[in-house]
């Protein structure tokens, strides 16, 4: 099984971020987690990190025939990318949308999801391990199949 994790705008600066609200691990200490995790899974993940939409959308566009699931955070792109969206929309494989934070508890711009409707599972909150637990959704879900 082939894992996409796609982290948005500013993921790269997690390690100066609120680590209350964040999860205090960096990118890098991010995607070292995600790797081993997945290795546990028999997954073979990649993790990409942009702080440009259109390369965002680029990589969703180069998933659509090369992976099984996807596991995105678009940051604040998740309240307003309607492009972002349009992109999962076409996706034929579960996506997982994930947020270190509880968006849903913070400042009211933030509560609202354009992708939400468009993803298998929403996963919110519960910091870095959030994506341990989309893993483990999409290693079920191809297990499924």
């Amino acid at each position: 099984m082939q894992v996409l994790a796609l982290n948005g705008v500013n993921l790269d600066t997690l390690a100066r971020r609120d680590p209350a609200v964040y999860g205090g691990v960096s990118l890098n200490e991010l995607e070292s987690r995600i790797y081993g995790w997945a290795h546990a899974l028999d997954i073979s993940a990649r993790c990409r990190q942009s702080n440009s939409e259109g390369e965002y959308i680029d990589w969703i566009h180069d998933s659509y025939d090369n992976v099984d699931g996807l596991i995105v955070n678009p940051g604040a792109w998740s309240h307003y990318s309607y492009a972002i969206r349009d992109a999962l929309e076409l996706l034929t494989v579960p996506f997982v949308e994930v947020h270190l934070s509880n968006i849903e508890g913070r400042e009211e711009w933030r509560r609202h999801s354009v992708v939400a409707d468009l993803a298998a599972v929403r996963i919110i909150g519960k910091g870095p391990d959030g994506y341990r637990e989309a893993l483990q959704f999409l290693a079920g879900a191809d297990a499924a199949k």
